[in-house]
């Protein structure tokens, strides 16, 4: 389902945050379901529409959306005489209108295009390039200081190939999901690299598997040629003869065990089988091996086996810790779990009188509050992340700013700044934002803010909001500073604040409910 929300999104040019959606939707409570894919997008600020509008009407959606297709999520392209529909199960298919209607819920996922002009193809084209230079830098140095001739040139070829492939096989193995790899293992029904690479029971906890074998020897092959191409492509080639019996063993358990295919297995096997077949069928295969022909190899394979014994621990650990934090990130994003958490202030009367800097809709179904002090330091990423939210969400979010200082304590050097950005906010409230920014997001020193902002003296009602402020934090035992309040409710500590975009639909639903009852 991920990869066709993130084929989905990318058809409509929003390629830059798939890996943002994948977060955002495996984290989700409600994964797999319509609501979490809508909500991710919701979170994404993508604008969207899940409903069900009636057949006949297919002529008027949009070119591509998702939509339910015999009980399965589908990606549905519109042409002229005919829809493309991409699922999990089956991968693309053509099919005709009448025969897509019939088995059509009605049900759909639209989203509006990117209007942004789209630069995928330079992104995809330049991180090609930061892996190829490198390596057509060190190909070019070989070809400068080694002779070459046709037979070293095509072992350096397909052991390049060999070793792009068992890369792919190793990221299998190990976990990470490829849209390449899914090409490579989606050619026929009975195609599975997945099902092939992990049907080694037992061996995760052997020094090597299966699947680290080509890896290996295609690595040392090719670096080796790099070195001393004619002498290396020799006994390369002689290797190749000896992995003959295990390439046909693992041809005979995809076949008749398994019963399925590993396309990348095969290309491996292929190219193997060249390898052998071209060394055989040349004059060089009756030369004996000298040391300088084995040693290149010999040397990059001691090289690399500690190396890569350990690297791939570190690998597995870093994937299992990811998958540990996506099933933390779900439980966290539970909203029932932060209701549990969340404290009811205290006293919340006087709270809507409190006159402090006002951004968003005040229509909004979020109230959220934050108390601030300009002494403290965990009060800039507090105002800096609350100020996000409502720069994502301002339909959704109305943030209310106030501040806890004693306006008794004229020894506090930061009073002055709550005094003047309150004046600010009351003389000319267009530079409100400007001065908190200043102070609390890009943080200047009070030397340097307050010769920015120089206001005319401060007035008494400034004086009399501050001490207002002060007086029912005072009466909520709030002593520190920040306090973040979301509804008249705490918001817990055991969450940032910018987590708080899990929840915009679920504090909706609520305020809808308590208005309803109300």
């Amino acid at each position: 389902m991920l990869k066709l929300v993130q084929k989905f999104l990318q058809i409509n040019r929003y390629s830059d945050i798939k890996n943002e959606f994948k977060d955002l939707f495996l984290s989700h409570p409600n994964y797999p379901s319509l609501f979490a894919i809508t909500d991710s997008l919701d979170l994404l600020s993508i604008e969207n529409a899940a409903i069900r509008v009636p057949k006949e009407q297919i002529v008027d959606l949009p070119s591509n959306f998702l939509a339910y297709f015999k009980e399965e999520l589908a990606l549905v392209e519109k042409a002229k005489n005919y829809v493309r529909i991409t699922t999990i199960k089956k991968g693309a298919q053509k099919i005709a209108y009448e025969k897509f209607l019939l088995d059509w819920n009605g049900v759909i996922v639209a989203i509006e295009p990117n209007n942004v002009i789209a630069r995928d193809s330079l992104k995809v084209e330049l991180s090609w390039l930061k892996y190829c230079l490198p390596f057509v830098f060190v190909i070019g140095l070989s070809f400068f200081y080694n002779t070459y001739d046709a037979f070293s040139v095509f072992f350096l070829t397909t052991s390049t190939l060999g070793f792009i492939v068992s890369v792919f096989i190793a990221q299998e193995k190990l976990g990470f999901k490829s849209s390449v790899i899914s090409k490579f293992c989606s050619l026929s029904s009975n195609s599975s690299c997945n099902s092939v690479i992990n049907s080694s029971e037992g061996t995760e906890n052997k020094v090597f598997n299966f699947s680290d074998l080509p890896l290996m020897f295609f690595t040392s092959s090719l670096i080796a040629i790099l070195i001393q191409p004619l002498n290396s492509a020799i006994f390369v080639g002689f290797l190749s003869l000896l992995a003959i019996p295990i390439i046909v063993s693992s041809i005979w358990i995809q076949k008749f065990e398994l019963q399925k295919w590993c396309v990348m297995c095969l290309i491996v096997s292929f190219l193997i089988f060249m390898q052998s077949f071209i060394w055989f069928s040349s004059d060089l295969f009756t030369l004996s091996f000298s040391f300088e022909s084995i040693f290149p190899f010999v040397f990059s394979l001691a090289l690399l086996v500690p190396i890569w014994l350990a690297v791939k621990p570190m690998i597995k650990n870093v994937l299992n810790s990811e998958n540990s934090l996506k099933e933390l990130k779900k439980f966290k994003r539970n909203y029932s779990l932060l209701n549990f958490l969340a404290k009811k202030v205290p006293y919340p009367d006087g709270l809507e009188e409190l006159r402090g800097l006002n951004f968003g809709s005040r229509s909004a179904a979020i109230k959220l509050s934050i108390i601030i002090s300009p002494s403290c330091e965990h009060c800039h990423k507090t105002f800096h992340e609350a100020f996000d939210l409502v720069l994502r969400f301002p339909d959704k979010i109305y943030l209310n700013v106030l501040f806890n200082i004693n306006p008794e304590n004229t020894e506090n050097p930061y009073k002055i700044i709550v005094e003047r950005i309150l004046t600010i906010n009351r003389a000319t409230p267009g530079k409100t934002v400007e001065a908190i920014s200043d102070w609390h997001i890009k943080k200047m020193s009070l030397k340097k803010w307050l010769k920015k902002w120089h206001v005319e003296p401060v007035s008494i009602l400034i004086s009399q909001e501050i001490n207002k402020q002060y007086e029912w934090c005072s009466k909520n035992n709030f002593n520190y500073t920040p306090v973040k309040i979301v509804n008249e409710k705490l918001f817990p500590n055991e969450y940032e604040l910018s987590e708080l975009k899990y929840f915009l639909n679920d504090f909706a639903e609520e305020v809808e409910v308590l208005e309803k009852i109300a």
